[in-house]
């Protein structure tokens, strides 16, 4: 009777390890995936600076086309006031449509791309769009990572338990997806 009672306490302590050990890689997938957003946020913030340099340098030379360096400035301030993941995924795509206008309208400038600021900004900004679809590379890699975790038996039922749900990617949303699908148009 004694070895059975010991059994079970040695299985019950098993269990109990096995449980938390569930529990603890969870909290660390869940921690993982904040801290590459994270890692977004700081890419995020160095392009908010950029662009009102940017837009400043463009100003000059497209009075008439105001409207794309307001659809911009709006995008930016929406990123900027966006407080969920998600939200902020969602303004992230609405300010990458809108610099994608920009950059068609720039297109039409010949002036403009010969300027030494206006280069040295786009160069800036075109290595911290490197630097973003990087961060956001892995940022997708511990969303899934993360979203396993908790939708794998026998992690879901600890996941449930205490209200885990999966979390979406870093997707280029439905305007960037229509232009990437879209063949590139190839001028001489």
């Amino acid at each position: 009777m004694v070895v059975g009672l010991i059994i079970a306490g040695v299985v019950i302590l098993i269990l109990i390890f096995w449980l938390i050990s569930i529990n603890n890689r969870l909290v660390s997938l869940k921690n993982n995936r904040e801290s590459a957003f994270a890692d977004i946020d700081v890419q995020l913030k160095q392009r908010y600076d950029l662009i009102p340099q940017l837009l400043g340098a463009v100003k000059g030379y497209m009075t008439h086309e105001s409207e794309v360096l307001t659809r911009v400035t709006e995008a930016r301030s929406r990123c900027l006031q966006a407080g969920t993941i998600s939200e902020k995924i969602n303004a992230e795509n609405n300010l990458g449509a809108a610099m994608s206008g920009l950059n068609i309208q720039i297109e039409a400038y010949p002036d403009l791309k010969a300027n030494t600021n206006f280069m040295n900004l786009q160069h800036e900004i075109s290595d911290i769009e490197n630097k973003l679809a990087a961060v956001r590379r892995f940022f997708n890699s511990s969303t899934k990572e993360y979203n396993n975790g908790i939708e794998q038996f026998p992690s879901n039922i600890i996941a449930n338990s205490k209200g885990y749900k999966t979390e979406p990617m870093f997707d280029l949303g439905v305007e960037q997806r229509q232009t990437l699908d879209k063949a590139p148009e190839v001028k001489f």
